[in-house]
C-alpha cells in the first residue's frame, strides 16, 4: 500500500498515536458528529479501514479567518485532522511548497484523485476576473476546473457560502458565492464568520466515517450543526422568557447577564451550533461573553442592519410577541404566585397557633 493510501488508523500510528489515543480521538469524533456513545465503534471501524481523504483548499476573497479557525480545532485536534484524517494536497496557507511547486501539486491532484478529492473553498469569487488571479489564472477559472473534478465542494465561511463581506453592498468586485459557479458537483455550505472549528472538521469526519455527504437542510447546510437557532439553546433564554433585557451595555441588566435581544442580538433568527458546541474548545461563545449574536452564519448578514440595534424578528408563532409584554405578564404571574404563597403561609401559621392553644 502506497503512502497516500494509508488508512486513518495507520497514519495515526505512524505519527506516534497509541491505540488508546486513537480510540479517544474516535470517541471525541462521535460526540462531535452527534452520535451516541454506543455508536463510537462505527467511527473506530471507519477510521481503521478507510483511507485518508485528499483535500484541496482554495482561498479567494477572504480574510483567512476560516483557516485560522480550522487550525484551532480541539475535537478532533487539528494535527489529527491534517496528519491522520486527510491528505492536504494543496493549501495556500498551510502547504510547505510555494510558487510553481505548489501549483504543480494541484495539477497532480487532478491526475491522481479525479472525482475522489474534497475541494474546500474559503472566500467569495469575483465576477470580474481582473480582481483576483493566482498563478496567472483567474479565481473563477481555477475554481471551476477544480470543482468539476471533485467529489464534493465544502464552502467554508459566509464569504464562500453567501458572498460575505466582499459581497456586501455596494459589492464593487461583483463577489458571488461558490454555488454560482458549480454545476454538477455537490456543495456543502458551512457558513459563519468564521465557522466553528469543530464544525469544519466535523463535516470532513462525517464524510470519512459514513462514506457519504452529511444530511443538508434546505439551504445546503449540514443539519447536524445548523438544526437549531442559537436562541433555542442560549444560556440567557430564561431571561428572555422572563422579559429581563439588557437596555444598554453598561446597565445593571448587562452585569446580571440578562437577555441581549434589545441590544441587537440576532440569536432568534440565526442557525448555528454556537450555544451547543461553543468556541475555543467549548469554553464560551459571543452571547455568553456578553456580546450579541450578529448572525454571521446567515445569508447577507453584513447588510442586515446595524449589529447593535434590535431588528431580529422572533420566527414562527412568536412573531407578534412583544418581549416587554411577555416580561410584564411573567412579572404579574410571579407576583400573583408570591401573594398566594404568602396568604397560605399566614393561614397555616394561624391554624398552627390555634391548635397550640387548644
Amino acid at each position: 500500500m502506497s503512502k497516500k493510501e494509508k488508512t486513518v488508523y495507520e497514519a495515526a500510528l505512524e505519527h506516534g498515536f497509541s491505540r488508546r489515543d486513537f480510540l479517544k480521538m474516535c470517541t471525541a469524533l462521535a460526540a462531535t458528529l452527534g452520535l451516541e456513545f454506543t455508536q463510537s465503534d462505527q467511527v473506530v471501524k471507519a477510521m481503521e479501514t478507510k483511507t485518508r481523504v485528499p483535500v484541496v483548499w482554495l482561498q479567494f476573497q477572504d480574510c483567512t479567518g476560516c483557516s485560522e479557525s480550522f487550525i484551532r480545532s480541539s475535537q478532533p485536534k487539528t494535527e489529527s485532522v491534517l496528519l491522520e484524517m486527510i491528505s492536504l494536497e494543496y493549501s495556500e496557507v498551510l502547504s510547505a511548497p510555494s510558487g510553481h511547486q505548489a501549483e504543480a501539486s494541484m495539477e497532480q491532484v487532478l491526475k491522481d484523485y479525479k472525482g475522489k478529492y474534497i475541494l474546500a473553498v474559503e472566500g467569495s469569487i469575483p465576477k470580474d476576473d481582473a480582481y483576483l488571479m493566482v498563478g496567472g489564472k483567474s479565481a473563477r477559472e481555477t475554481f471551476i476546473k477544480m470543482a468539476d473534478n471533485a467529489q464534493a465542494v465544502v464552502a467554508y465561511g459566509s464569504c464562500s457560502a453567501w458572498g460575505g463581506i466582499a459581497g456586501a453592498s455596494p459589492n464593487p468586485t461583483g463577489a458571488k458565492p461558490v454555488t454560482s459557479f458549480v454545476s454538477n458537483t455537490p456543495v456543502i455550505l458551512v457558513p459563519g464568520c468564521p465557522p466553528i472549528a469543530e464544525v469544519m472538521t466535523g463535516v470532513i469526519a462525517h464524510i470519512i466515517t459514513f462514506g457519504k455527504l452529511p444530511e443538508l437542510d434546505h439551504l445546503g447546510r449540514p443539519k447536524a450543526f445548523y438544526r437549531h437557532r442559537i436562541h433555542d439553546k442560549c444560556n440567557r433564554r430564561a431571561y428572555f422568557d422572563a422579559g429581563l433585557f439588557v437596555e444598554s451595555f453598561d446597565d445593571e441588566g448587562a452585569k446580571q447577564g440578562y437577555c441581549l435581544y434589545k441590544v441587537g442580538c440576532k440569536g432568534p433568527t440565526t442557525y448555528n451550533s454556537c450555544a451547543e458546541m461553543r468556541w475555543n474548545g467549548g469554553v464560551s461563545y459571543p452571547i455568553q461573553s456578553g456580546n450579541p449574536c450578529i448572525g454571521c452564519s446567515e445569508k447577507d448578514f453584513w447588510d442586515n442592519g446595524p449589529f447593535f440595534t434590535r431588528r431580529a424578528k422572533i420566527p414562527g408563532t412568536q412573531t407578534t410577541i412583544n418581549p416587554d409584554s411577555v416580561g410584564l405578564a411573567a412579572l404579574g404571574v410571579t407576583a400573583a404566585g408570591i401573594a398566594v404563597h404568602a396568604t397560605g403561609t399566614v393561614v397555616k401559621k394561624k391554624m398552627d397557633e390555634k391548635r397550640g392553644e387548644e
